[in-house]
């Protein structure tokens, strides 16, 4: 009677891996800041653009392909002079590493998800306003005030942007 209880076990184990499987490779993650198109064995890529969050797909017949979107920033900041003796006991002489950074990069984050692809692109001066409003009021929480808050540079992989651009092609000779 064990025998047969531990081999029902383990078929049921086996089901139940096999079944976990199957559902693991039916999503995928967009993380923030990043874009997916979706490649389709039978179609080829399809005219929509995922943005962030879990989503579900059909295993092995579609594929993801995740873009980044990357984001130069140049900021001028300084402290707060009468918050250096805490800026140092608290944080350390490499305040800049240890807090800029981590906060730029979750702003970036933030903002660039509230924006599709088209509108990073068109709406540029929104997003870099968007980017220094928030940046300058979290970084004054730590002591710190930022002069100058400029959006540099604004790009997608190679082939996010020729995904893009083959789809405004095949929009504009539907649209004739």
């Amino acid at each position: 009677i064990t025998a047969k209880v531990f081999e029902s076990i383990g078929k049921f184990g086996l089901a139940l891996a096999i079944a976990g499987g199957v559902v693991n490779s039916a999503l995928y993650n967009v993380d923030a800041g990043h874009r997916a198109v979706i490649f389709d064995q039978f179609h080829g890529v399809q005219d929509i653009v995922v943005g962030e969050g879990t989503h579900f797909l059909i295993p092995w017949v579609r594929k993801p392909i995740i873009f980044i979107v990357n984001i130069t920033l140049r900021i001028l900041f300084q402290p707060v002079a009468s918050q250096l003796p805490h800026i140092f006991t608290s944080i350390g002489e490499d305040y800049d590493e240890r807090v800029l950074l981590p906060i730029t990069t979750n702003i970036l984050k933030s903002v660039v998800a509230h924006f599709d692809a088209g509108e990073l692109i068109t709406q540029r001066e929104l997003v870099s306003r968007q980017v220094s409003d928030d940046l300058t009021e979290r970084a004054a929480t730590f002591g710190f005030i930022l002069d100058y808050v400029f959006l540099t540079h604004l790009t997608f992989r190679k082939e996010f942007t020729e995904a893009m651009e083959a789809k405004k092609v095949a929009q504009q000779e539907k649209s004739l």
